[in-house]
């Protein structure tokens, strides 16, 4: 699919310095070490090797081909995971003020490099230059408060018997994979990452080439997650297992890392909510939309459904509908001049055309099946460069009412397609409410306090917010999820320390494990 119709009347063009082309020839000359002239390497036994076939890779921006991860076999993966061992054996004994300018270092090197690590992030994922800085400041920023604080966080603890191996989705690479990393080997552990197989293998090579000039014991690998299984989730040398991804998948990682009783971080898809009953503040609610739809929603925070008080429906549209018209999406690279600055977008595509069709068919089904569409966002309206691939690019849409039967009811969407439930008491609120047994965060939107307290303890997600969305949080904030949103031990601010570290004797660790729920 190409970009047709008149968009904007402004002739729009990619930014001059912004190429693919252009942003492989500076990671070629920042790190020689981690990139060919045609793919990016494995990192593993403390050296880059060009092992494991290359998969073809193309941008979601616009289809152009780009590095696609370098996948090896499971015997590969064992090496690594031995090799990783015997780095963390070594790290270990490592004096934490050395681990600690090592990884202070890093942090320099990445701030430095940061407008390189931004632009593989467009490119590889998709993200606006706006989402794709953030990305890497969080990571940058994120890390250097465990930095500051990381004396008192270790008091009494110790590293784990093994490395941590870390499993993520593609959506995040700086500030959820990357922070983890550095903050898991600053604590004392090697750590082993596997690229996600759908982005981002370009900019986790970067980072982790920087990270290990450093010193730092980084491994990082691409491959199939079931080929890989044995060797980063079930094998003995592993540690800890840490995991961001969907439910399936992260279901077989958690049967597998319970029979082994190994230590293990599970984040896990839910179906976040946003609840309103008996509000008034419109303007505010109108305000706040457009922030919600932050990266086309493809957040593990991300908000996708509105439960509403039906009596409200009508003020809840006319403060709803003129914020999402409001949407800007396009190429987060195409500027009307060449000095004009980047684009200022809510979003671009989503992570590629095969998940672009699979949402326009799901919209499709849910209609067909009795939804009502609210809103459908137009590809006019969009910023596209003249004859541009648009394959992976959903315009924003809203349903009423989706079946039960349709994937839209009870499961994420990861991507810029809001529903609507309407109820009219306050059990029906909270049923829909927690829908997918257990999220991340909520939020419950309500002009009575006291109706909020009684509420809220009600509603099954970690995070749950007055009237405000809630996010995954930096530095001090805590992290985790309810029921089948999270397995395993909670995270953020000094819990992500004590996660990857032994403490004393027959130390709880709050979060949900086959034997007990222990809130923070």
């Amino acid at each position: 699919m190409t970009a047709a119709g008149a968009q904007d009347a402004e002739a729009l063009a990619l930014k001059p310095g912004t190429s693919w082309a252009d942003a492989w020839r500076r990671c070629r000359t920042v790190a020689p070490e981690a990139f060919r002239d045609d793919r990016v390497l494995n990192l593993w036994d403390a050296g880059w090797r060009a092992d494991g076939r290359v998969l073809p890779a193309t941008s979601p921006v616009d289809g152009t081909p780009i590095a696609g991860p370098p996948r090896i076999d499971a015997a590969t993966a064992q090496h690594a995971v031995r090799a990783s061992l015997d780095q963390h054996r070594a790290w270990r004994h490592v004096p934490l003020p050395e681990r600690r300018a090592r990884v202070a270092a890093t942090l320099d090197a990445l701030a430095q490099h940061r407008e390189l690590l931004a632009l593989l992030l467009v490119w590889e994922i998709g993200k606006p230059w706006r989402s794709a800085t953030a990305d890497v400041d969080r990571a940058v920023d994120g890390v250097r408060w465990y930095v500051d604080g990381i004396d008192e966080m270790l008091d009494g603890r110790a590293p784990l018997d093994g490395p941590v191996s870390n499993i993520a989705s593609w959506n995040y690479p700086m500030s959820v994979l990357v922070h983890a990393l550095l903050v898991q080997a600053l604590a004392g552990n090697a750590v082993i990452a596997k690229a996600p197989t759908d982005g981002g293998v370009a900019c986790l090579t970067l980072a982790c080439a920087l990270a290990a000039r450093e010193g730092l014991p980084v491994t990082l690998v691409s491959g199939s997650g079931g080929e890989l299984s044995q060797a980063l989730v079930r094998a003995p040398e592993i540690g800890c297992v840490s995991f961001v991804g969907g439910r399936d998948t992260g279901a077989a990682v958690a049967t597998a890392v319970a029979d082994l009783g190994k230590r293990h971080i599970l984040e896990q898809e839910g179906l976040n909510t946003w609840g309103i009953w008996n509000f008034t503040d419109w303007d505010a609610l109108t305000r706040v939309i457009p922030k919600l739809f932050d990266y086309g929603k493809q957040r593990c925070t991300a908000y996708p459904r509105f439960v509403v008080q039906r009596q409200l429906f009508d003020a809840f549209l006319a403060a709803y509908l003129p914020a999402v018209r409001t949407l800007r999406v396009g190429h987060p690279l195409a500027v009307a001049a060449p000095d004009a600055p980047y684009p200022a977008l809510d979003f671009g595509p989503v992570i590629n055309a095969a998940k672009a069709k699979e949402l326009h068919d799901q919209v499709a089904e849910a209609v067909d099946r009795g939804a009502v569409p609210l809103h459908r966002g137009s590809a006019a309206d969009a910023r596209f460069l003249p004859g541009q691939d648009t394959s992976a690019y959903v315009q924003p849409v809203t349903l009423l009412n989706p079946p039960r039967s349709s994937p839209l009811h009870h499961a994420e969407p990861f991507g810029p397609v809001d529903t609507i439930v309407l109820v009219d008491t306050e059990a029906e609120l909270l049923a829909a409410m927690n829908a997918s047994n257990g999220a991340l965060v909520a939020t419950l939107s309500t002009d009575d306090p006291a109706t909020y307290d009684r509420l809220a303890p009600q509603i099954r997600a970690f995070k749950v917010g007055h009237g405000v969305p809630r996010s995954r949080g930096d530095r001090e904030e805590l992290f985790g999820g309810h029921g089948a949103s999270w397995r395993g031990a909670f995270v953020g601010g000094e819990l992500l320390v004590r996660a990857v570290t032994h403490g004393p004797a027959g130390e709880r660790l709050p979060g949900n494990f086959p034997d007990h729920h222990l809130m923070p």
